[in-house]
């Protein structure tokens, strides 16, 4: 995983057991099935065979076998593949492949309640709010309600409304909540942005009917 716009860091999990000499290797990363991201050509970075859109934004720590893909965007998610060969008397030799997944994240704007209503409020009338969240990746799972009154917690599902910018390819969110005005507790509302099991969730600050 990488945030967006920070540097993603590809590992190629090779050992080198054999401590051959990275002048008698030849590495390369591709993406997919053509696009090559970073080649070391026998000791030397060469950049003929790049892919455009990867020109001076890769690095390679070959103590660490390790790439460095600078500026990690959207369009960059997905299947790399490092492949190692090895020049032994003769033509070269695939010694080494693997494989890593690469996934963006751009964090959401912490969730806000928005009073959708104008007025004093006066008990059992409906009561509109909306929460929102914007320029997050990727898509979030589920927007939560909490209705909080005294010792209790409900929780609301509602629809999640979903956007995405087609020039950033970030989202934004927005879930509507209708309910009624209470008549004598007071009670406190927030929502909750559930991004994913290993993303965890945010919360709004609640707000007080």
């Amino acid at each position: 995983k990488s945030f967006l716009n920070h540097t993603a860091y590809l590992s190629c999990y090779f050992p080198n057991s054999q401590k051959t000499d990275i002048k008698d290797l030849r590495v390369f990363w591709q993406k997919g099935a053509d696009e090559v991201v970073h080649e070391v050509y026998y000791g030397q970075e060469k950049h003929d065979n790049l892919s455009p859109k990867y020109i001076n934004r890769t690095k390679m720590d070959m103590d660490k076998w390790t790439l460095q893909l600078l500026h990690a965007g959207i369009v960059d998610e997905g299947q790399y593949m490092c492949i190692i060969q090895h020049r032994d008397k003769g033509s070269p030799k695939v010694i080494h492949t693997s494989e890593c997944l690469l996934h963006i994240i751009a964090n959401y704007s912490q969730p806000e309640i928005a009073w959708l209503h104008t007025g004093e409020l006066k008990p059992n009338e409906y009561l509109n709010l909306s929460c929102s969240s914007s320029g997050g990746y990727p898509e979030p799972k589920q927007m939560i309600w909490l209705i909080s009154h005294e010792n209790t917690t409900d929780r609301l599902m509602r629809h999640m409304d979903v956007s995405q910018d087609a020039v950033t390819k970030l989202y934004n969110v927005t879930s509507r909540l209708n309910i009624t005005v209470p008549t004598k507790t007071l009670i406190n509302i927030s929502c909750l942005l559930h991004l994913g099991e290993q993303l965890g969730s945010l919360v709004s600050v609640p707000v007080g009917i």
